[in-house]
C-alpha cells in the first residue's frame, strides 16, 4: 500500500471515529428514532434522484437496509441516549463482526474454522467483561442495546453478503448509498409511535434557531463526511487492495472514538471496560480474518460506523463498507 493510500485509510478511520462524537451531539438535540430517520433521509433524497439503483435483488437491499439502517441505529441511538458512553459504544459495536460469522453459519451454512470459533469465544468473553463492569455501575441496559445494534448490523451484513454472491458485478458504492432509501419511513413511523408525532418535527424546527446549529452540523457530518466521503474512500481502497490489507484499519476506529470522547466530552472509561473492549476487538479480528479454503475474504458493511466486519465469501462477491 502506498503512503498516499495509507493516509487515505487513516482519514477514513478519523472520519468514522469522530462520527460517534457527531452522533452524541445530535442525540443531545433530537430524539433517537427521529435522528436516525434524518440521518438516512438526508442521503436518500439525492440518491433516489441521481444514483442508479444497483442491479441487486430488492430483497437483499431491504435486508441490508433493515439490519444495518433500522435495527442497528434504532438500538445504538437509544443506547447512547439512555447512558451508553460514546467511546464505549464504538468498542461494543465491534460485536457485529463475530455476530456476522455466527449468522453466516446459521443462515448461509458457512463453515466456522477453529480459529474463527476461538475468536468468537474471545469476543464474547470481552463482552461479558464489559457487561459485568457496567452492571456494577447499574448501566447494563445501554450495553445490551448496543449489542442488539451490533446484531442488527450483522443481519445487514448477511444482506450485503447475499447481494454480492447473487449479483456479481454491481457497483458496491451504489449499494451502500441505496440502503439509505429503506430506513427513513419505518424509523419515522417508529418515532411517531414511541416518541410522539410532534416531538421530532419540533426538534427539527428548533435546530434552525441560533442555538440549534450544532445538531445540524452533526447531521451534515454524519451524512456527508462519515457516509459519503468515508464510504467512498473505503470503497476506493477496497478496489485497489486485498480486504486483509484494508480491513485492519477499521480496528483503529474505536481508538479515535474513545480519544474524541475523552477530549471533547470528558468521558473516561474504566480500566475494566477498556480491557474488555480490547478483548472484543482482538476476538473480532481473529473471527473475521480466518479464511476458508477456496474462498477469498471480503469486507461487508460496517463502520459507521463504522467499522468493517469481514466474512468469507466467493471471490466475485465484494460488498462495501459503510459508515455508522
Amino acid at each position: 500500500m502506498t503512503t498516499r493510500d495509507r493516509l487515505l485509510g487513516l482519514t477514513v478511520v478519523l472520519l468514522w471515529g469522530l462520527n460517534f462524537l457527531a452522533i452524541r451531539i445530535g442525540l443531545d438535540h433530537f430524539p433517537p428514532f427521529f435522528f436516525a430517520a434524518l440521518r438516512f433521509a438526508v442521503i436518500a433524497i439525492p440518491v433516489l434522484l441521481f444514483v442508479p439503483r444497483p442491479r441487486v435483488n430488492w430483497r437483499w437491499i431491504l435486508l441490508y437496509g433493515t439490519g444495518f439502517g433500522i435495527l442497528q441505529f434504532a438500538f445504538l441511538f437509544t443506547a447512547m441516549r439512555t447512558g451508553m458512553p460514546t467511546g464505549l459504544a464504538s468498542l461494543v459495536l465491534q460485536s457485529s463482526a463475530p455476530f456476522t460469522v455466527l449468522l453466516g453459519t446459521v443462515f448461509l451454512r458457512e463453515r466456522i474454522r477453529p480459529a474463527q470459533l476461538a475468536g468468537i469465544g474471545v469476543a464474547l468473553a470481552g463482552m461479558a467483561v464489559i457487561g459485568w463492569d457496567r452492571l456494577e455501575h447499574a448501566t447494563l441496559l445501554p450495553v445490551l442495546l448496543t449489542l442488539a445494534g451490533g446484531l442488527g448490523w450483522a443481519f445487514g451484513n448477511i444482506g450485503a453478503r447475499m447481494a454480492g454472491s447473487t449479483s456479481p458485478g454491481f457497483d458496491p458504492l451504489h449499494l451502500t448509498l441505496w440502503i439509505a432509501v429503506v430506513p427513513p419511513v419505518p424509523l419515522l413511523l417508529l418515532s411517531a409511535a414511541a416518541e410522539g408525532p410532534t416531538t421530532g418535527p419540533r426538534a427539527l424546527a428548533a435546530s434552525f434557531s441560533g442555538t440549534g446549529w450544532p445538531a445540524l452540523a452533526a447531521l451534515a457530518y454524519i451524512a456527508v463526511l462519515a457516509t459519503i466521503v468515508g464510504s467512498g474512500l473505503w470503497t476506493y481502497l477496497m478496489g485497489r487492495y486485498p480486504a486483509g490489507t484494508v480491513a485492519p484499519f477499521s480496528l483503529l476506529v474505536p481508538v479515535v472514538g474513545i480519544a474524541a470522547a475523552w477530549a471533547f466530552l470528558d468521558e473516561t472509561p474504566t480500566a475494566t471496560s477498556l480491557v474488555g473492549g480490547v478483548v472484543v476487538i482482538g476476538g473480532a479480528f481473529v473471527a473475521t480474518s480466518a479464511r476458508s479454503s477456496g474462498a477469498k475474504e471480503a469486507v461487508v458493511p460496517v463502520p459507521a460506523v463504522v467499522v468493517p466486519a469481514t466474512v468469507t465469501v466467493p471471490a466475485t462477491a465484494v460488498a462495501p463498507a459503510a459508515a455508522v
